[in-house]
């Protein structure tokens, strides 16, 4: 039981795309990687849960494939002044991962969080459409 391989999941979802990279504990050595616009050809469906589904399965494999047991989760929003909530593909990346074979340890926020944030674009009269 001590010789089970961990390693950290970095989920990164926005409204645009859905990134999944998972490395070892240190978080420096890759191991697998993938994203939803590696898996879909149109732009527009690179966000949305399917293809977010289908990149964490392919990294699933390619994860339990090079000895992981399980990951710890560590999922990201846009953050800062922008959404503080994830897009519409990490919970389906999520449960593809649990789907694919692997153990989930901690699940953590990795939101970047503004203490005092930049000023949002567009000027003090807002955008003007």
């Amino acid at each position: 039981m001590k010789d089970e391989k961990w390693g950290i999941a970095h989920i990164y979802s926005s409204g645009n795309n859905t990134i999944i990279h998972i490395t070892d504990l240190t978080g420096s050595e890759t191991i697998a990687r993938c994203s939803g616009g590696m898996i879909t050809s149109r732009d527009k469906d690179k966000g949305s849960p399917f293809p977010a589904m289908k990149a964490a399965r392919k990294v699933a494999e390619e994860a339990i494939s090079k000895g992981l047991v399980g990951v710890h989760l560590k999922i990201r929003a846009q953050g800062g002044h922008k959404k503080k909530i994830p897009g519409a593909g990490a919970q389906p990346a999520i449960r593809a991962l649990v789907r694919a074979g692997l153990r989930i340890g901690r699940i953590e926020d990795a939101t970047p969080v503004p203490h005092d944030t930049t000023r949002k674009p567009g000027g003090r009269g807002g955008r003007r459409v």
